[in-house]
């Protein structure tokens, strides 16, 4: 059964106020919450992927905790907080594993070693965080909205009350930020 939102917004208020035993309980609430949302999220990536949900969720919830200065309102901004998280943890760890494909400037010579090839994937991942902040500049809603949606696998539901919209209108602009990322990457990979 899921923890209720009053729940959450209770333990969220006793960590801005300091209590040291909310970190577990806000834990034991959120956690498979957050690990399903990993979990869909990284049915997208390659099947090696060496970050797996759970290392994921780990990651980003110490990164959650450690930041006290957020002042944390309810779920929904947890849960919106926790997907930028996700979505740096990815971009991050897309962009080590990219720096150690590419060729040292200064290559040892040596005509039986080969360097690997980037992954298509790891483009593919940097150039969507590219062109999701150019659209988080031109449209900072549909930027955060695609964020919530796609890197925190929140639903148009849970998407409408983070960012304090109809779900009409989550539709309607994961229709426009959708084509726009689209033909961007086409327009990348061309």
């Amino acid at each position: 059964m899921a923890p209720s939102a009053g729940r959450i917004t209770e333990q969220l208020e006793a960590l801005r106020r300091g209590d040291r035993q909310a970190e577990s309980i806000l834990a034991a609430l959120v956690y498979d919450d957050l690990k399903t949302r990993a979990r869909q999220y990284m049915r997208r990536e390659r099947r090696d992927h060496t970050l797996q949900p759970p290392a994921l969720v780990n990651e980003a919830f110490l990164k959650l905790l450690r930041n006290q200065v957020i002042p944390w309102q309810d779920r929904a901004h947890f849960l919106a907080v926790a997907s930028t998280v996700m979505r740096q943890i990815l971009v991050d760890h897309a962009r080590r594993r990219y720096a150690g494909k590419r060729p040292d400037a200064h290559p040892k010579v040596d005509p039986e070693e080969r360097h690997a090839a980037p992954d298509p994937q790891i483009d593919h991942m940097l150039a969507l965080d590219q062109a999701l902040t150019r659209l988080s500049q031109m449209d900072p809603r549909q930027g955060r909205m695609v964020e919530l949606m796609y890197f925190g696998g929140l639903t148009e539901e849970e998407t409408a009350e983070a960012l304090g919209i109809s779900v009409r209108t989550v539709k309607r602009d994961w229709t426009s930020a959708r084509a726009w990322l689209r033909a961007q990457l086409r327009r990348r990979s061309a």
